[in-house]
């Protein structure tokens, strides 16, 4: 089979027109794993658009479910898993296609960034052959073309000495520089969407910095779509556009960047915000921390799922879900009956402070000796259940 000249740097060529629609289109996504102990359901119902040259950061506590619903929307799950709700790529539906079918859309068309680089590449190849692989088999270059491609993204991602690191193993770069092949291996077959799962994880904050500004500039320059997956609100404070919160495997409450930072409507993306250590703050400040612990998403806890640890909730929090309610700006919904902010929230803050609840006086006094006492307190009511 006669192989194509392909540039090395063709990978850099934007779209001339675009697709009318969003990239990508998730309605109701549900992901579950079959346990010992029944369904756990670590996606529940999870509903989220992305348009092309737009970044949305995933946010919310390990374990609320954001890397099993990034994993799910590239269909990278365990065969026993079972998921349902609709995945749509430029119109596309995925949700219905086996892995035979996906492999159409992984590299070219949506490619993933995982937490830990050392684990994503094989510790016995070269660098040359884990990105040029790929190349090779999907977009169906030469073994020099690829070659010169791969010199050409290691270059771009800020490796250097690009032609020497192809010779190394993984074992042999730092922290920093694996995460930089792996996203030179995500970019390699220009991807329309990026889904980046922790990428800054384990790094330090130097290094951090780095890695996300590489990813927003080669977003930029390739007008990509990404969803950027982090417990940290810091790190998507100034790099998205949309940011979506994540607890117990829901969406609980979701806004353009700017507006949730600034009018917060659900107590758990407050305790999120309260948090992050400040620097204004004087030396030795205790760390605020939200009490008590994410649920078992087996026997989740009826009612709110932040419930438990709400410093705001009442009896029919305890009772009733509440459904994702729009804000007063557009584009900002929320799961909760006592929202921040609002005057039903203040008075339920202060009807629960007078009775000395623990979550409430947690939060306002938002040191860790307080937040002990709601720890104590679930305990309390998880033995009494049992």
């Amino acid at each position: 089979m006669r192989r194509r000249k392909v540039s090395p740097m063709s990978w850099r060529a934007l779209p001339e027109q675009q697709p009318s629609g969003p990239l990508l289109d998730v309605d109701d996504l549900r992901t579950a794993f079959r346990t010992p102990r029944g369904r756990l359901r670590a996606v529940d119902g999870v509903s989220a658009s992305l348009d092309r040259g737009k970044t949305l950061g995933i946010v919310g506590e390990s374990g609320s479910g954001k890397s099993v619903f990034v994993r799910s929307l590239m269909g990278l799950l365990p065969r026993y898993v079972e998921r349902s709700g609709s995945v749509r790529f430029e119109g596309a539906e995925l949700s219905d296609l086996n892995e035979r079918g996906l492999r159409h859309y992984w590299g070219t068309e949506m490619a993933m960034v995982f937490q830990d680089p050392m684990t994503s590449l094989n510790p016995v190849k070269r660098i040359e052959p884990q990105i040029t692989d790929s190349l090779r088999h999907n977009l169906g270059i030469g073994r020099a073309d690829a070659r010169e491609r791969a010199l050409a993204l290691l270059e771009s991602v800020g490796i250097p000495e690009p032609r020497r690191r192809l010779r190394d193993y993984p074992h042999q770069l730092s922290g920093g520089m694996r995460q930089r092949v792996t996203i030179a291996m995500a970019l390699a077959c220009g991807p329309k969407l990026l889904l980046a799962d922790e990428p800054t994880t384990a790094l330090d904050v130097t290094v951090q910095a780095q890695i996300l500004n590489l990813l927003g500039q080669q977003q930029r320059e390739r007008f990509m779509g990404m969803i950027l997956v982090t417990h940290d609100l810091a790190v998507v404070a100034g790099r998205t556009d949309e940011v979506a919160v994540m607890y117990a495997g829901q969406i609980v409450e979701k806004a353009p960047t700017a507006v949730l930072f600034g009018n917060v409507r659900m107590p758990y993306t407050e305790g999120l915000l309260r948090s992050i250590p400040k620097i204004s703050e004087p030396s030795h400040t205790r760390l605020r921390i939200i009490g008590g612990r994410p649920p078992d998403l087996v026997d989740p806890p009826a009612g709110c799922r932040f419930s438990p640890r709400c410093p705001y909730a009442q009896p029919l929090c305890h009772t009733d879900p509440p459904p994702l309610t729009p804000a007063e700006t557009p584009g900002h919904v929320f799961r909760c009956w006592f929202p921040v902010g609002t005057d039903a929230g203040r008075e339920a803050l202060e009807r629960n402070l007078a009775r000395h609840d623990p979550a409430a006086e947690a939060a306002v006094a938002g040191d860790i000796h307080a937040a002990a006492l709601v720890d104590a307190a679930a305990d309390a009511d998880a033995g009494g259940n049992d």
